[in-house]
């Protein structure tokens, strides 16, 4: 069952499929309502235009990733992306897991303290809705998530890989023990992991900290790597690049690995975040000290959010 009941956020109150900005909306899947944020840029024009899932990570709220809530976000960067590039960002919510916040259903079988909703049919109905109401490409759907939202967007490379054209997964990784259908088409992927995450191991084993069997297990960020290389049949031997040190108090440099010839054109695209803990690199939106307390150094070298539009923007449905 889907029916979108409810739109706000807009100053003047309208909300049409001719209006601009940012509007948090409610839709009702298997008769639950489910929240969302989208954002429609200016100037969209008459042409298809791309449209992008941003996942948050677990015991995140929509407005912490639109900027709303007044914290640190590089997920509201989408926005200015969409504004110059003209694509639609869509920022879903997840139903409360264990902890009474928003969480994914994602492919961790061993993982008990995410929420039990269907996601994998959430998106997918946001597709049909937001297709119904604007002109979407359907062959530039693309998914991009971080932590929590990273094994999600996975799980939709996997089993929705029909209607997304490639995935983004930052600070996340395939699961150790799954519940999820094995992938049925050649899908491009992006991974972007820190190599000193004190909450989803960069060598692989269970998440959190202190590690906790509740949380589930992930596969090291190699082997994820490699799952999909294998999949898609890519190079194995990946053209390299290193970033600039843009700042040496950060942890460490930036290395990018690409593995592309696979099938149908797909490739397999790794950013290794040295000394990079549990969070997305930013520029211009730096979290602070206390926040790298808790989830260790966020890298300041790149814009996940540039990086990962470039990684899609070229990229159509198999």
């Amino acid at each position: 069952m889907i029916s979108l009941f409810l739109s706000c956020n807009k100053p003047n109150g309208n909300n049409n499929q001719n209006d601009n900005g940012l509007f948090t909306k409610n839709i009702v899947v298997d008769g639950v309502a489910r929240r969302y944020a989208i954002y429609i840029p200016k100037n969209i024009g008459t042409s298809p235009v791309p449209l992008i899932f941003e996942l948050h990570g677990g015991g995140v709220y929509i407005e912490d990733m639109t900027g709303e809530s007044g914290h640190k976000t590089p997920y509201k960067l989408w926005m200015d992306l969409a504004e110059t590039k003209k694509f639609i960002i869509v920022y879903p919510e997840g139903r409360n897991g264990t902890y009474n916040k928003p969480a994914w259903n994602d492919c961790r079988g061993d993982c008990i303290v995410s929420s039990n909703a269907d996601d994998v049919h959430f998106i997918d109905s946001l597709i049909s809705v937001i297709s119904t109401n604007h002109n979407i490409d359907q062959d530039r759907v693309y998914a991009s998530g971080t932590s929590n939202g990273g094994f999600l967007a996975l799980r939709l490379a996997s089993e929705l890989s029909n209607k997304i054209a490639a995935v983004a997964s930052t600070v996340a990784a395939m699961p150790a023990v799954s519940d999820c259908n094995q992938p049925s088409n050649p899908i491009s992927i992006l991974f972007m992991n820190g190599t000193n995450d004190n909450y989803m191991p960069y060598d692989g084993g269970y998440l959190s900290n202190p590690p906790n069997p509740d949380h589930g297990s992930a596969l090291s960020t190699a082997a994820s790597v490699n799952y999909w290389i294998n999949f898609n049949h890519t190079n194995t031997i990946p053209t390299t690049y290193t970033y600039p040190d843009l700042d040496n108090s950060d942890g460490g440099i930036i290395e990018k690995f690409i593995y592309n010839d696979g099938n149908q054109g797909t490739e397999v695209v790794f950013y290794k975040i040295n000394g990079g803990g549990h969070s997305a690199p930013s520029i211009k939106e730096k979290y602070s000290a206390l926040f790298e307390q808790y989830f260790n150094k966020q890298n300041h070298d790149i814009e996940m959010t540039t990086e990962v539009w470039d990684f899609f923007k070229n990229k159509t449905l198999n």
